[in-house]
């Protein structure tokens, strides 16, 4: 019998580079499609007045700011296109997405370099002294992926104020914000109320499980983009069932107070379980993914990855991320069952 095979029949295969919750599909989402699937049969209204508000109440700001979008990486393309930056910087490591749209668009990209030795802890008035006039945009993951740290809300103001000045652009991506402890309090979106040169990208893939409607959303207040927006960008492009399911995935209150007490817990567990091995070395995370750097000299990350592809474990290798190595890899928080497996699985070859 051959490894593949034995994989295949005792162990359900589990995607720890998703990034995915692992509470899985709101039930919510579950009955609104169920219950509405007829409706694809007529198309999605121009306005989504229902969807939006529910956004609106969500995030905590107003109809008028909400962008939508099929996914991050859609959105991501819409300011790139929006924007037409000739020369960006983006941090390193982080998600590989960025340079990707960067490239699409002929924008040159410059890297400013996270510490390892610092935890890759972002110093904001190191970046801020980096910052200069021939730049146009500034990419920043908040918590970082993969790296799994955040910055607070009054660093965010800072470099927001220090790119006015410069004329520069801020992008926050917060794919991974609702997953943070403190998340209300580090969230970007309170500063569009100030800031006319930010916009704060979100996407219901991760969070809620459900990368398969295919839906984003930004926040921005800058009323001269958003009218080149609603020009340019088709009116209903937000499918019919994937507008109706996120209205009540928006309210599921249930859903997101035992997602983040969930990860709360996990993370916590997988952490102090896994620190004390003198082999690896583990950067803290406050996401619901931790990086880990393999110290043996004789292993890397395809090995690493190999082994525990035998138990269904699907980890990620990071050594084409930039910054990183062979040397990396990273892996998501899932249930409690799961997350032991894992951890044993990888201290077993570490």
């Amino acid at each position: 019998m051959s490894p593949n095979q034995l994989r295949i029949e005792q162990y359900e295969t589990v995607l720890y580079d998703a990034n995915l919750n692992p509470l899985g599909i709101p039930v919510s989402v579950k009955q609104s499609i169920a219950n509405n699937i007829s409706s694809i049969i007529k198309y999605p209204d121009i306005y989504y007045a229902n969807l939006k508000t529910a956004i609106a109440d969500y995030a905590g700001t107003s109809l008028e700011r909400i962008i939508m979008g099929n996914g991050s990486p859609d959105l991501l393309r819409l300011f790139a296109a929006l924007l037409t930056p000739k020369k960006a910087m983006i941090l390193v490591p982080s998600s590989t997405e960025y340079e990707k749209v960067m490239n699409a668009y002929g924008t040159e990209t410059v890297f400013y370099e996270l510490d390892e030795e610092q935890e890759y802890e972002l110093d904001v008035t190191d970046l801020m002294s980096k910052l200069d006039s021939s730049l146009d945009l500034l990419i920043i993951g908040n918590p970082n992926n993969p790296t799994s740290k955040m910055i607070t809300r009054d660093e965010m103001a800072q470099l927001a104020e220090a790119c006015k000045a410069l004329d520069i652009f801020l992008l926050v991506d917060e794919m991974y914000v609702e997953f943070l402890d403190d998340y209300d309090e580090v969230t970007s979106v309170p500063l569009t109320d100030e800031f006319e040169n930010l916009a704060v990208l979100r996407s219901v893939s991760k969070f809620f499980a459900v990368p398969g409607l295919r839906f984003a959303y930004a926040i921005m207040n800058n009323e001269e983009l958003g009218r080149i927006i609603d020009l340019t960008t088709t009116k209903n492009n937000i499918a019919t069932l994937s507008a109706i399911a996120g209205i009540d995935m928006f309210k599921d209150t249930k859903y997101i107070e035992d997602s983040r007490s969930t990860i709360h817990t996990e993370r916590s567990l997988v952490y102090l379980a896994m620190a004390p091995c003198r082999t690896i070395r583990l950067f803290k995370p406050q996401a619901n993914f931790m990086l880990m750097k393999i110290l043996k000299e004789d292993l890397n990350s395809s090995m690493v990855a190999e082994h525990c592809s035998l138990r269904g474990i699907m980890i990620r290798r990071c050594d084409d991320i930039r910054g990183l190595s062979n040397k990396y890899i990273r892996f998501c928080f899932m249930n409690p069952k799961q997350n032991d497996l894992m951890v044993n699985t990888i201290l077993e070859v570490v």
